[in-house]
């Protein structure tokens, strides 16, 4: 602490301005709360940085690409098809500034302080925050821990400027020709298609049986065939061992099945996960309660082994996801108010931006029977949608999952184009306590995506009208 360093005080004190910390600070300003936020990088975090956000651009300019070279089947054919990938980081930079300017304006307009800095907790009541010049010390009544994470490197993969995570491959300044992912789960396969869809050759090497491991095998199989359209090669039960870094790209050894082989490539890129940033703010010293690899232990409120100290985000237990982190941070600031909030993850979807999409929301038919309740599973296929058709994108399918006895939503799975859209409606009607009937009788426009959900409802009630029963 420097000389004349008095404290400032605060009711709330959120650390780390990501999906999950700016929502908090939003959300605790409009209960009345005093709230300082601080971060020692951008607002917005991983996601509206380097995660989430850019790789959707990114994610996007490549299907554009994709659908620009044209469609034989459909009489569409385009023989002077380029990309300037230059113009492609310039415009997904601008997206990127466009959420993160937001995220300043509404922090401001609540009338949230916003600080710059690194975090060291004193005591449960104590930090100080210091930039490159100063350290200030501030108290609070209540403190939201919101660190988000970053990615695991592998011991053998060390960082450079060939072996990159998922930063560096959304900060690439050309379109690799060749590209080795190692990791299969959602971000290998999200940026491994992204850089297929601008023609990189790409490698996938999983360690398990099979990439998208957290997803029913009838999806991933869709989402393997179209990799595998667009020229991937994926590897399963490969082990990685290591890494040469040559004068133009690397040398990657792995292991299969006792044979070592080696591949080449521009880049290596390595998603093996990410590791949550609890180290080095003084939360071991503190006490705050961590599992061996520094995931904060929290009630249902969010609140650590401290009453005052709440935790959100990658974290605490469960999928680091953005919307989770920020359903978390509004329930800590509710809590920290005095309401009676709590978590309830069964609402909560999972989406992979692969193609085609995959999204989940609430019971898999395995999870429910394992759950111990009497289910039934009714899928509608893409193929028998019209807009599906007309999209030229029919591959996939909806599966509801509903309670035998009284047809009540608890589950639903998408594979299929606009998945990450259409769960929502799925998500709701599992919190609204919704049964398969109440979605028949919900009238659809047509033609649309969003019909299929309909179609199933019909099925889990034994009268669909599009396909044979």
């Amino acid at each position: 602490m420097v000389v004349g360093d008095f404290p400032i005080e605060l009711d709330t004190l959120v650390i780390g301005a990501g999906p999950g910390g700016y929502v908090a600070a939003i959300r605790a300003a409009q209960t009345g709360q005093n709230v300082t936020i601080v971060d020692k990088g951008n607002l917005g975090g991983v996601c509206l940085n380097v995660g989430c956000v850019p790789s959707k651009a990114l994610i996007q300019a490549g299907h554009r690409y994709e659908h620009a070279k044209g469609a034989e089947d459909m009489g569409i054919q385009s023989e002077n098809t380029t990309v300037d990938f230059s113009k492609v980081q310039e415009w997904k930079s601008g997206v990127v500034q466009k959420l993160t300017g937001g995220v300043e304006g509404l922090l401001k307009n609540n009338k949230v302080d916003i600080v710059k800095g690194e975090v060291y907790f004193v005591d449960k009541n104590t930090v100080r925050i210091m930039d490159d010049k100063n350290s200030q010390t501030y108290t609070f009544n209540n403190c939201i821990i919101a660190t988000g994470s970053r990615p695991i490197e592998l011991p053998n993969f060390k960082f450079s400027e060939r072996v990159i995570d998922s930063t560096g491959a959304l900060a690439l300044n050309e379109v690799p020709k060749k590209m080795v992912v190692i990791g299969g789960g959602y971000i290998g396969t999200e940026l491994g298609t992204a850089y297929a869809n601008f023609d990189t050759e790409v490698t996938i090497l999983e360690g398990m049986k099979d990439i998208l491991g957290g997803f029913e095998k009838q999806m991933s199989s869709l989402v393997k065939k179209r990799l595998k359209k667009k020229g991937v090669d994926i590897v399963t039960n490969a082990m990685a061992q290591g890494v040469e870094e040559t004068e133009d790209g690397v040398k990657v050894t792995y292991e299969v099945k006792g044979e070592e082989k080696t591949i080449e490539a521009d880049y290596v890129l390595v998603t093996v996960g990410r590791r949550p940033n609890t180290d080095e703010i003084g939360l071991e010293e503190l006490g705050v309660e961590m599992s061996d690899k520094g995931v904060i232990q929290i009630d249902k409120q969010c609140r650590t082994n401290f009453d005052n100290i709440y935790a959100i985000g990658d974290i605490v237990d469960g999928p680091p996801l953005a919307h989770k982190a920020s359903y978390e941070g509004k329930i800590a600031a509710e809590v920290i108010a005095g309401e009676k909030s709590e978590i309830d993850y069964l609402g909560i979807p999972a989406v992979v931006f692969s193609d085609p999409e995959l999204a989940s929301v609430g019971y898999t038919e395995e999870e429910a029977k394992e759950a111990g309740y009497d289910v039934k599973a009714s899928k509608f296929p893409f193929g028998a949608n019209g807009r599906a058709l007309s999209l030229n994108d029919s591959d996939g399918f909806l599966k509801l999952i509903t309670r035998q006895d009284d047809n009540l939503v608890i589950g639903a799975q998408i594979a299929g184009p606009n998945a990450s859209d259409m769960i929502s409606e799925l998500g709701l009607a599992i919190e609204a306590g919704m049964t398969a009937e109440d979605l028949a009788l919900t009238i659809h426009a047509h033609p649309t995506l969003g019909e299929i959900t309909m179609e199933a409802a019909e099925v889990a009630m034994g009268s669909p009208i599009h396909i044979t029963k």
